[in-house]
């Protein structure tokens, strides 16, 4: 995996500190009836993609979680229960939960059990939209634990050469723990892009890039707005279709979840839960030998690819991950960069009794009347 070097942010958006922008979106969710810790949860997981530079599954996403909250579609305060446990695998019931609070919750069961058993598998069912899987993937790297998490969701992606949408996006996510380096983070959709930044174009008003979709007639198109009527993409062609597909196995027919158009949609079935599937597979670093030891490894390994000749045009080269931890360290040091019009969306959710985002952030011209409900 190549890129040019990242270079630094230069945003003319207000920036937010991360830590302004989590207690903010966390009394919102805690004002909809979640505890303060599952709140703080969701929270996190949110900011945690924006540090990254993944907005799209940032807090972009707080209006259709409380949206889906004062609906009545998702449980603020679910039963996480284990519905099966045969020691190394476990079978994890969401209770129809926000989708970060029941997938931390399944993760931190498998860590318990990881370096006992060497490697430890989880399924969930009956779970909602979990956001970007590398903020439970970078958990894991913190216990030197390797962890695959699959995720389904709702059909957006027709079958390789069909019109009509059955898969999702279905993210897939892989970390390692390294030594002096970062952990290595793979962290993507099975699509060619993810489908949050077509909604994000879509809401811009701007178009996307040709590649990227088919309208509902299976029609190349670059219309923001037909793409999401019609189909993303699968990355690779055929062979994104067959990840998609197996991802959509192990995460929705194997572990009881909804599975194809079975999946809720998190923006437009507002009436039943998504019954989302998770498939978590975690691997202790120490499992075939030292942990320490395979960390050097690792180390080895990023050393002699960062140490490779880069092509023509290209400035470094880079591993998975690599842009993103970069964009993280930047972004807790600068600040996330947010449009005013999502600061004033965030503001419209508050109470009249939270403080104002927009003014924290100076923005000119928020007015006490745009935080009212």
């Amino acid at each position: 995996m190549t890129h040019t070097a990242d270079r630094s942010e230069a945003s003319p958006l207000p920036l937010c500190p991360s830590a302004l922008l989590t207690d903010h979106c966390a009394t919102l969710l805690a004002a909809r009836g979640l505890p303060a810790m599952e709140a703080e949860t969701v929270a996190q997981s949110l900011v945690h993609a924006n540090l990254r530079g993944v907005d799209s599954h940032g807090v972009t996403r707080m209006p259709i979680y409380i949206d889906r909250l004062e609906r009545g579609i998702v449980n603020p305060r679910p039963d996480i229960g284990i519905a099966h446990d045969r020691g190394a695998t476990l079978s994890i019931d969401g209770d129809n939960g926000m989708g970060a609070v029941v997938a931390s919750r399944a993760l931190d069961l498998a860590l318990d059990r990881v370096e006992t058993h060497g490697s430890v598998t989880v399924g969930i069912h009956n779970s909602n939209h979990y956001g970007s899987g590398a903020y439970y993937a970078e958990k894991a790297t913190r216990h030197d634990t390797v962890a695959f998490l699959y995720s389904n969701a709702p059909p957006t992606m027709a079958p390789w050469g069909g019109v009509d949408p059955y898969l999702g996006t279905n993210p897939y996510t892989f970390a390692a723990p390294a030594g002096r380096f970062p952990p290595i983070m793979l962290d993507m959709a099975t699509s060619v892009v993810a489908r949050g930044k077509i909604i994000m174009a879509a809401n811009a008003g701007k178009p996307i890039p040709p590649g990227w979709a088919i309208d509902r007639d299976g029609v190349e198109t670059r219309d923001a707005l037909a793409a999401l009527e019609g189909s993303v993409l699968p990355f690779g062609g055929a062979k994104g279709y067959g990840i998609a597909m197996m991802i959509d196995m192990m995460a929705g027919v194997m572990t009881g979840a909804a599975f194809g158009p079975r999946i809720g949609d998190l923006y437009k079935t507002l009436d039943v839960p998504q019954n989302v599937g998770v498939f978590i597979h975690l691997v202790h670093a120490g499992a075939f030998q030292p942990a320490e030891a395979f960390k050097r490894r690792m180390d080895e390994m990023i050393r002699e690819i960062k140490a490779n000749r880069p092509a023509r045009g290209v400035e470094e080269v880079m591993v998975p991950g690599e842009i993103e931890a970069r964009m993280a360290e930047r972004r807790a040091r600068d600040g996330i960069p947010l449009p005013v019009e999502l600061v004033d969306q965030l503001d419209r959710l508050a109470s009249p009794d939270m403080s104002s985002l927009g003014r924290a952030l100076g923005l000119d011209g928020h007015r006490p009347e745009e935080t009212e409900r």
